[in-house]
């Protein structure tokens, strides 16, 4: 068989196939025996308030076209302009519907946006109040924000290095496994705040399956690439090398934490307070104690500490600035999936790199099961503080 042959046979499945899915498209309307209403459904992603003006942006969620014809908004019909013009939104299709009302600061408002077929879709304003622009003082607000639950509750937890870097080895066998349950507790909270944006996206962007996917793939990728680095930098540094994967896992996962909050104090879900701002430091102090467990007994480790919590520590000022002015769900759900699978990657490489066998051949010592433990308690413990 010629060459050409063979690509003729490769390429002949894929051109059938693709003349089969588009007949399938074009005339699906054919195939069915009765008539079939059409099926109608709009996700809200993102409701934006200036003076005397409610701003949605909407998705049509469903297989077929929808046209926006009337809104509502504390159960009174409203004025209201809509993107595209006509109000029509394919499949798919992204739209913006502008309303002008007089909304009151700091009270609730219902707002129902009703389909030409008369189906509604509606939407609450829990706490009104004003969207931030972009200015130097809110600019300053948010970056605050991410200072005050991000960057110091790191360094903090940092300034238990001197403390650390004296104990005995059974000591920190336990503190490398209480760092296994932080990490642990970590990758779950992340995993199970993506699952949440999942299901705020619309249906066609598959966000449980992205979550999971995009997780699984990073997972697979920084085993690989760290496994190499680990070995390439041998023992004398693979505590340093450690400490820098803990370190951008927990910025990633801290930069999904500055998105949620940015976006949830503008939509009136977060009273910033003392509660709020005392809950994450508790809650994040330990991150700096993870990072700083594998630099013990490390000679010229110190240096790093500066580079590494500000690698865990900045991105959250970065997603309180996203989470204010841009948010988006989308990109928020990737940024959890991508520090679910750093942080699952840094318990893996912990776990195998760290399994200290007893005298009678046991891996699991008692300081590991203690350590583990109450890792994922404190962990625990201390998001029950945190107000949101």
């Amino acid at each position: 068989m010629s060459r050409w042959t063979r690509a003729a046979f490769a390429v002949l499945p894929l051109v059938a196939l693709a003349a089969m899915a588009f007949g399938i498209l074009r005339y699906s309307d054919r195939f069915s025996l009765i008539e079939v209403p059409d099926v109608e459904e709009l996700s809200i992603q993102r409701t934006t308030l200036k003076p005397n003006e409610i701003r949605l942006d909407v998705v049509n969620d469903g297989p077929d076209p929808i046209t926006i014809a009337q809104v509502m908004v504390d159960d009174a019909y409203w004025k209201f302009d809509m993107k595209p013009a006509d109000g029509r939104l394919a499949s798919r299709g992204h739209g913006e519907v502008t309303i002008w009302y007089p909304w009151v600061e700091g009270e609730t408002h219902e707002i129902v946006l009703v389909s030409r077929n008369g189906v509604t879709f509606p939407t609450t304003i829990e706490v009104a109040l004003e969207s931030p622009s972009p200015s130097w003082k809110s600019f300053r607000y948010f970056a605050l924000l991410g200072v005050l639950i991000g960057v110091i509750p790191v360094g903090l937890g940092l300034l238990m290095y001197p403390v650390v870097r004296d104990l005995s080895d059974r000591w920190l066998r336990f503190l490398l496994a209480f760092t296994v349950g932080l990490l642990l507790f970590l990758g779950l909270d992340t995993v199970k705040e993506g699952l949440e944006l999942a299901e705020d996206l619309p249906g066609f962007y598959q966000g449980t399956e992205l979550v999971f996917g995009v997780g699984l793939l990073i997972f697979f990728l920084l085993v690989g690439l760290g496994q190499t680095r680990l070995s390439r930098s041998g023992a004398a540094s693979s505590g340093i090398m450690l400490a820098f994967m803990i370190a951008l896992g927990i910025g990633l996962h801290n930069m999904g934490e500055g998105l949620a909050v940015g976006s949830a104090y503008v939509m009136g879900k977060v009273g910033v307070g003392t509660a709020l701002v005392l809950g994450f430091t508790l809650h994040n102090i330990t991150e700096g104690l993870a990072i700083v467990v594998p630099l013990t007994k490390k000679s010229g480790a110190l240096k790093y500490l500066l580079g590494f919590g500000a690698l865990a520590g900045i991105p959250t000022i970065a997603g309180t600035l996203i989470g204010g002015f841009t948010y988006s769900t989308f990109w928020a759900l990737i940024f959890f999936s991508v520090a679910a699978g750093a942080i699952f990657q840094v318990v893996y490489i912990i776990a195998r790199s760290s399994a200290i066998r007893s005298s009678s051949g046991d891996i699991i010592l008692v300081e590991n099961f203690l350590g583990l433990f109450l890792g994922l308690a404190v962990m625990y413990g201390t998001g029950l503080l945190v107000v949101v």
